[in-house]
């Protein structure tokens, strides 16, 4: 060791502020001073927040997607729609009574404060959400006193604007969540206005307008001070508190709601108890709802036609309330035993002229003709006799008619009338079985399938299964109507509606029409149509006139059909049990065809005259088409007496011709009709006027 290496010769370290940083460390390296508690804590705070500010911007623009402002504008139950005939008849309405928003601006200052004084009096000074309140509510449910809410009017906008009535905790955060969000975006007195223009006051009623004109007959800006209170006290339970309902218990929750006005200073004591109970003004009015199966059916079309608002919208449409009314008649005196029964008419371009669903609309809103699938049977038919004209068939082609022996389906003829051989259109008049399966097998299942897609056809329908020629797929009543009115206007598909169709210009007529049928094709179906009505199965609904039509029976006779079409119209009938369980004497060429026949008979106008009525008044009072009037009483299997038009009129049925005895019970000109009858010409003499319409009455596939 030398002397300079002794600790006692080396130089003194320099004081330690001056020793320097890169000498801190053992590589080198600087090393930064120690950060402070202090200074951590602030930079956790820091991220906690900016985490919060990206949690925000986030929930701001997933409530801007789930729950747009613009919503709050909206009513929150559908508006009124009231639906009419083509000559302008009321027949249904739907919706709720809803008008026009209230202006906070213009309305009473009594008015607001009765709302304000009983749902939310910090309404004013909070921010969407009243802690107070909230505490109040908490406290008085655990100590077992009234049950109260904390919910601030905000909060409710936010309810019943945005979310569904659930009672869940989630609901009440999301609750709060955009009554925040509507505090940041609108004013107190647009978030009231909103309030008061969607608020639910029972019977159907929402908004103050129209409650005040439903309870009041007045506008809100007109209300007295015990108007105003009764309403704001509706607001709790509306359902429960109508006046309209209990007024007693709407006097209780009055006199609750002046009383927290003088709480609040908004009237004092005294005026309070001069304050009376104000006189409800219900007046009858003319928009009350009801129910038809078409309303129902076209309804949700409705609501697509309809603007989004408060208006109350009246459409227009394609139902015949003439024709309507025929089509009730002619199935209400059908003897149809405990069977229900279903009719469609429609022109042939889809639009729906008379629909009845079932026997009773009050007893089953169920829509036989538009919701039931069932078995088309022979109907079916009309599907595979086109594919085989596609293929090159011709009426006069000969089928074998015998008995099928060999495979696994073996259909029978019924009445067991079997030949060597049939003509392509004598097998589709007489409604041959064992040829049509024949037929299907020799076209192939997808031909038939694809002729029944063209025609409209949308339920299923299996490949490979060869009773499908005899209609053993189901499918409603409507689809099969259409699927013939496809052949009635030679047009195709045809889609049923019941609002008038835009007119295609003659661009889009070219380019984008429907597809046609060959001339050949169309004027064989035609032909073999007609022999079906003429001399087949369907000869109980023939005409004097050009007609067209085909019967349908399934098996066990569980379902009874007749489709046609004549004088413009295309209409199905279909008579059945809703438990699917067999007829009793019911097959598609007898009662179906007979309904079809007498609805065809008087939609022509030959049957008898309708007086010219007056123009109907759209909001007058709705005429409920599926009522039944008074009835024809039956007195006997084709029998009934019943009065029409000021005439007793006995109609009875004997070797399948109609006869129609009438009798004038007016002391009025007796009036002639029926088919064929003509224009009536008016009669000096009370004498009955017989009215005989030709056609067997009954024929079993």
């Amino acid at each position: 060791m030398t002397a300079s290496d002794h600790p006692l010769f080396r130089d003194p370290p320099p004081p330690a502020e001056e020793v320097p940083l890169a000498q801190a460390g053992m590589d080198g390296a600087s090393i930064p001073p120690a950060e402070s508690r202090w200074r951590k804590r602030m930079r956790w705070v820091g991220r906690g927040f900016a985490a919060l500010a990206i949690l925000l911007i986030l929930l701001i623009g997933w409530l801007a997607v789930t729950a747009p402002l613009s919503k709050s504008l909206e009513p929150i139950a559908p508006p009124q729609i009231t639906l009419l005939a083509a000559d302008g008849t009321p027949i249904a309405r739907r919706g709720a009574i809803v008008e026009k928003p209230v202006e906070e601006a213009k309305l009473p200052p009594h008015v607001k404060q009765a709302f304000l004084a009983i749902e939310d009096r910090r309404f004013y000074s909070h921010w969407g959400i009243d802690p107070r309140s909230i505490g109040r509510a908490l406290w008085s449910n655990v100590t077992g006193g009234p049950t109260q809410g904390g919910s601030t009017i905000t909060q409710q906008l936010a309810k019943f604007t945005f979310l569904s009535p659930k009672r869940t905790l989630g609901r009440k955060a999301r609750e709060a969540m955009i009554a925040l969000w509507l505090e940041a975006w609108l004013t107190k007195d647009e978030i009231l206005e909103r309030y008061l223009s969607n608020a639910y006051f029972g019977d159907n009623t929402y908004g103050l307008r129209a409650a005040s004109l439903h309870y009041f007959y007045r506008q809100p800006e007109n209300l007295t001070r015990a108007q105003a209170a009764m309403l704001a006290g509706l607001v709790q339970a509306p359902s429960r508190l109508a006046p309209t309902k209990n007024p007693k218990l709407a006097e209780q929750r009055m006199k609750l709601v002046l009383n927290a006005m003088v709480a609040t200073g908004a009237m004092t004591a005294a005026e309070a108890r001069a304050t009376r109970t104000p006189a409800i003004d219900v007046r009858r009015r003319s928009d009350l709802p009801t129910g038809t199966y078409f309303a129902d059916w076209a309804l949700p079309e409705a609501r697509k036609l309809s603007d989004v608002g408060y208006s109350r919208q009246t459409i227009r449409t394609t139902l015949d309330s003439r024709l309507q009314g025929i089509a009730r008649r002619v199935t209400a005196r059908a003897p149809l035993g405990k069977a229900q029964v279903a009719l469609v008419a429609m022109r042939p371009d889809g639009e729906v002229v008379a629909m009845i669903g079932g026997r009773d609309y009050a007893k089953s809103p169920f829509n036989r003709a538009t919701q039931a699938k069932r078995q088309p049977g022979s109907t079916f038919k009309l599907f595979v006799y086109l594919a085989a004209l596609r293929e090159g068939w011709k009426p006069e082609d000969r089928i074998d008619n015998r008995t099928i022996e060999v495979g696994g389906y073996r259909p029978k003829n019924a009445g067991g009338r079997y030949s060597p051989s049939i003509s392509m259109e004598d097998a589709f008049a007489q409604s041959s079985n064992v040829a049509a399966v024949r037929l299907f097998r020799d076209i192939g299942d997808e031909a038939v399938i694809r002729a029944a897609r063209d025609l409209g056809v949308t339920s299923k329908l299996p490949k490979g299964d060869p009773s499908m020629a005899l209609g053993t797929s189901t499918m409603t009543l409507m689809e099969l109507t259409a699927a013939y009115a496809a052949v009635a206007a030679n047009a195709y598909p045809v889609e049923p509606r019941a609002f008038e169709a835009e007119r295609k210009n003659w661009f889009e007529r070219v380019f984008s029409g429907p597809d046609s049928f060959g001339r050949r094709e169309h004027q064989a179906m035609e032909r073999m149509l007609r022999a079906a009505v003429n001399r087949g199965t369907g000869r109980a609904a023939r005409l004097s006139v050009p007609n067209y039509g085909k019967t349908g029976t399934t098996q066990d006779n569980r379902d009874a059909l007749f489709v046609g079409y004549a004088n413009g119209l295309v209409v199905g009938v279909w008579i059945g049990n809703d438990d699917n369980s067999p007829l009793k004497g019911i097959s598609g060429g007898g009662l179906p065809a007979r309904i079809w026949r007498d609805f065809m008979t008087e939609a022509s106008g030959r049957a008898r005259p309708s007086a010219p009525k007056p123009a109907a008044n759209p909001r007058g009072p709705v005429q409920p088409l599926d009522v039944p009037d008074v009835s024809d009483i039956p007195i006997g299997d084709n029998s009934s007496i019943g009065i029409r038009d000021g005439e007793a009129v006995l109609r009875a049925e004997i070797g399948g011709t109609q006869i129609d005895l009438r009798l004038p019970v007016d002391g009025q000109a007796a009036r002639a009709g029926g088919a064929g009858s003509g224009t009536p010409a008016p009669n000096p003499s009370p004498a009955p006027i017989v009215t005989v319409t030709p056609g067997p009455a009954t024929r079993n596939e």
